[in-house]
């Protein structure tokens, strides 16, 4: 629990055995009540691992997508009445150790969403990032912002919060199929935003691992599109009036 605030992280998990535990050791059991990994599928001993941890382990039962994924978590989130839910990678990339960053806005009430940025943390070392995910990671908030009409300087970083009231509201609807895959992160941000809700980011760490133990499951190019259609979607239907018709 953070400063009365009772809080779930979520972490979608695609065959992650090396890594979910490190992710799970690390998060802060002081200031996280549950961790929920959600299991897309998974077809190697990621589901074990986490249960070992202690970690609440949601079944998808088949490979459906991240959006998908997360869709579930808000739903756990909802449904037991948690105050805050934390998203964060399976990967190991994010700094669990820094959820108290996305939390700090939501308590003080600056916030009800928070963004952790990559690019405002000091002296920043992303390790080994791929080059095209630079040039990804920095044009993509460019855009983000020119859609939503409120700057920010990451949109595609997994690591956020969000207060989960947020979710209940039912102008808010994250149900349409489109947003399985790497749309509903995105559309979410643009969503909160475009319903007058106040926001925040958070200088948060990312550490890209060595190519040869994965640093992402996204896909150049393929999967590019999934993190532009809300962009694409919300220009023609802008934020704050009809996102929430697909």
């Amino acid at each position: 629990m953070y400063e009365g605030l009772r809080v779930l992280a979520i972490i979608p998990v695609f065959n992650e055995e090396v890594k979910i535990g490190k992710v799970l050791d690390r998060i802060p059991g002081d200031v996280v009540d549950e961790a929920l990994v959600v299991d897309d599928g998974c077809t190697d001993a990621s589901p074990e691992v986490a249960r070992k941890k202690g970690a609440t382990v949601l079944p998808m039962g088949r490979t459906v997508g991240v959006g998908a994924a997360l869709r579930e978590g808000y739903q756990y989130a909802v449904d037991r009445g948690f105050d805050v839910a934390v998203v964060m990678a399976g990967n190991n990339k994010d700094a669990p150790e820094e959820i108290p960053l996305l939390l700090e806005p939501i308590h003080a009430g600056r916030a009800v969403f928070v963004q952790g940025s990559r690019w405002l943390k000091p002296d920043q070392n992303l390790g080994p990032m791929p080059r095209y995910r630079k040039v990804a990671t920095r044009l993509h908030p460019m855009l983000f912002s020119v859609v939503a009409r409120h700057r920010v300087t990451d949109s595609t970083n997994g690591f956020r919060a969000i207060r989960v009231d947020v979710l209940r509201d039912p102008r808010l609807d994250l149900s349409p199929a489109w947003l399985d895959k790497y749309e509903l992160e995105p559309y979410l941000y643009l969503s909160v935003i475009g319903l007058g809700y106040p926001v925040a980011e958070a200088p948060v760490t990312k550490v890209y691992p060595p190519k040869a133990i994965g640093q992402t499951k996204m896909r150049p190019f393929v999967d590019w599109w999934s993190i532009l259609r809300p962009l694409a979607h919300a220009a023609v239907k802008p934020p704050g009036r009809a996102l929430r018709n697909s």
